[in-house]
């Protein structure tokens, strides 16, 4: 079985919570107007700041295809707690960064390591869900979109619609690699217009 490559990737667009806090603040990281500015990602650097660092490593190995199964809800963000613990700062319930989106968007997946993937699946919550105060779990999600087999490139972007949903959503999309069993977990936040 093939080792791990030392960079892999995230989505970009929307980004993913982790590289959302490193692109805003990885030049910046020890400014205390984090703590005001953008107060979750605050929480996220003090926890465990490799987890922004690492943004392209939130992945578990060898989830077979049952992602429920190796996630637990209220985990989602984190991977299930990924890489010891890394990411789980991911999981915090709260008013993360969200970026404006039409109803129908795309999703870009910056694969770096070049992994390729046996299929991309992005889910949306459901109207109703909350994230500023509710762990987001597997029953708040619904598969809005999915690519199958990709060869590798550094970009992918999937077509998205979100129907008639408004307000704040977390995008959560699926990578699973074809490498290897690898399978990737992003939570971005949005607020459709």
């Amino acid at each position: 079985m093939p080792g791990s490559a030392a960079a892999h990737g995230s989505t970009t667009d929307p980004p993913s919570r982790n590289y959302g806090c490193w692109e805003r603040w990885g030049d910046d990281f020890q400014n205390p107007d984090m703590a005001t500015e953008d107060p979750m990602c605050w929480q996220a650097w003090q926890a465990d700041p490799n987890a922004m660092w690492n943004w392209n490593g939130l992945y578990i190995d060898n989830a077979g295809g049952d992602h429920q199964g190796a996630v637990p809800d209220g985990q989602l963000c984190s991977a299930g707690r990924t890489q010891n613990g890394r990411y789980a700062a991911m999981d915090a319930v709260g008013e993360w960064q969200a970026v404006e989106k039409p109803t129908n968007f795309t999703v870009n997946v910056l694969d770096q390591a070049l992994h390729g993937a046996d299929y991309y699946r992005v889910y949306l919550t459901r109207q109703g869900f909350d994230p500023l105060t509710e762990p987001l779990g597997w029953s708040d999600l619904e598969l809005v979109a999915e690519v199958g087999e990709t060869p590798p490139r550094s970009n992918t972007s999937i077509q998205v619609d979100a129907g008639s949903r408004t307000g704040r959503h977390i995008v959560y999309t699926i990578w699973q690699a074809s490498h290897m069993d690898q399978s990737y977990y992003f939570c971005s936040d949005v607020i459709f217009e």
